[in-house]
């Protein structure tokens, strides 16, 4: 692993698990190996390397999701709401730090100030949106989901299910077990 890469892989736990303003260069440096100096040649600041992990798990995060998009097929919309769920939840696995690091307050108070942070954080948010506008247009067109507004009811449904990711996040209670329950809330929504 070269040593950009280490840099950002033990920022990007730090920040995670510690927070933004907890997190040292110095601690950076010592999970890294790293001179403080050599992490200041490749990011002239904290801001900068936190920017960066944000800049990256948004275009992981895109990415995923246009995967997902042209892989998979479905009946109908309702369907790919369904699933869209299930994946949703399923990122947090392979992804969790990053979840992590998106659930945490302090990205959006840099994101008030930094318009990176807030185009990053805007961009991320959009995809999961998106994603679920998506199905419901979907689902209007082929009469599985009922004459809703299709922005507003994705949005309801995605900050539904992005709660449920936050307690499994912080290890408050375990999202999947709810699974059913929100998808029983969600077609109610969407019906």
């Amino acid at each position: 692993m070269k040593k950009k890469e280490a840099i950002l892989k033990a920022a990007s736990h730090l920040f995670s698990t510690k927070g933004f303003k907890e997190t040292h260069m110095s601690e950076i440096s010592a999970m890294t190996g790293a001179a403080e100096g050599t992490i200041f040649y490749h990011f002239k600041n904290k801001e900068e390397l936190f920017l960066t992990i944000l800049k990256n798990f948004k275009e992981s995060i895109i990415l995923e999701f246009e995967h997902y998009k042209t892989d998979k097929k479905f009946d109908n919309g309702l369907a790919m709401v369904k699933d869209i769920v299930k994946f949703y939840l399923h990122l947090e696995g392979p992804m969790g730090e990053n979840f992590l690091l998106l659930h945490r307050y302090e990205a959006y108070v840099l994101a008030r100030i930094n318009p990176e942070c807030r185009e990053n954080l805007e961009a991320i948010y959009n995809c999961f949106v998106d994603i679920f506008e998506y199905a419901i247009i979907k689902g209007q067109k082929d009469g599985s989901i009922g004459d809703v507004s299709a922005k507003k009811t994705a949005m309801i449904i995605f900050a539904m299910v992005d709660a449920l990711m936050r307690f499994n996040t912080f290890g408050l209670y375990d999202a999947g077990s709810l699974y059913n329950e929100l998808i029983m809330a969600c077609k109610k929504i969407l019906s």
